[in-house]
């Protein structure tokens, strides 16, 4: 079995999920994990290309078969390994629903946000301040609909912590890099205080990371993720075809 990733919130995704499984006591078969450098167009090469038509990270490879998108890992991953991360019974409807929810609205939400506010300093200010609003607005609209559930039991999803914590947390836990301030929603900080305080969480986000900046990047590596972030958003890097 191989991934290919990068340290962003959906390469972080899986690399929780493979760690969580072992922690849940799943023998899981030797992980190969290949590092993408993004900042290189690696993604774009026609070896990336042919495990992931969409090129984008993170891809997982399991023997013949290539499954893409992070969330889509998850759900693979849960269906084979059974664990409480997926209940398989008719409960998986209590978790699933929330990972389209986050693939569907938080992480595009916070990344457009983020993109904004940090890698797009050659855009007018003026041309920006539509944009920031409307994405802040949503991402606290978002954080509310979040907390709400998190008054109701630990997890997102109820007692377990699932992949629907699992797919969530990567975007929200940068909250301050994309200056949101989730903290006005009291359960949403102390929850990602929960899931940052897993052991599985822990070594998933440490894949590629030195120990000390797991939580905070040096100055170096915050310069890195600013050009690597500006290249990807620029315009002039964009193609209308593969």
């Amino acid at each position: 079995m191989e991934l290919w990733t990068a340290a962003t919130p959906n390469g972080w995704k899986v690399n929780i999920m493979v760690e969580e499984l072992i922690e849940a006591g799943i023998k899981m078969p030797e992980m190969k994990v290949r590092s993408i450098d993004l900042s290189k167009g690696e993604q774009f090469t026609n070896e990336f290309t042919t495990k992931n038509p969409n090129q984008k990270i993170p891809v997982l490879i399991d023997g013949e078969r290539s499954v893409m998108e992070s969330c889509a890992i998850l759900q693979y991953l849960g269906e084979k390994y059974p664990s409480p991360l997926l209940p398989l019974d008719e409960a998986r409807w209590d978790v699933i629903p929330w990972v389209y929810w986050q693939a569907a609205n938080v992480g595009p939400n916070f990344g457009n946000k983020l993109s904004y506010t940090r890698y797009m300093d050659d855009v007018d200010p003026l041309k920006k301040e539509h944009p920031l609003e409307r994405f802040n607005k949503e991402a606290l609209r978002l954080m509310s609909v979040l907390a709400n559930q998190l008054k109701k039991h630990e997890w997102v999803c109820g007692d377990n912590f699932t992949i629907a914590d699992i797919s969530i947390y990567p975007w929200v836990r940068g909250y301050k890099w994309s200056k949101i301030d989730i903290t006005q929603y009291p359960e949403v900080p102390k929850w990602v205080e929960r899931v940052r305080a897993r052991p599985g969480v822990e070594r998933g986000l440490s894949y590629g990371v030195p120990k000390d900046e797991i939580d905070k990047w040096s100055a170096e590596r915050k310069a890195q993720y600013r050009k690597n972030g500006a290249t990807i958003a620029s315009n002039e890097n964009l193609n209308t075809e593969i």
